[in-house]
């Protein structure tokens, strides 16, 4: 099993991770949570973007998706 990569552990953690922001993110504004498709692309959307933000800026990668999940909200 692969730990690094498009389909490795830490990707699917880092998935797992943002997708419960995004539902927190949408509970807390009392939004109606879309579909499970919906929410995973999504969270795959942010992480793609935290990745593409931490490599220009060598910033920590959480801190990034939360700020992320923030964006997509607005």
């Amino acid at each position: 099993m692969a730990i690094f990569g498009k389909n490795g552990l830490v990707r699917k953690q880092e998935v797992a991770f943002a997708r419960k922001l995004l539902v927190w993110k949408y509970e807390k504004s009392g939004a109606a949570l879309p579909g499970e498709e919906t929410l995973s692309a999504h969270a795959e959307k942010v992480v793609d973007e935290a990745h593409r933000t931490a490599k220009k800026s060598g910033s920590n990668i959480l801190d990034i998706l939360k700020d992320s999940v923030k964006e997509l909200k607005k």
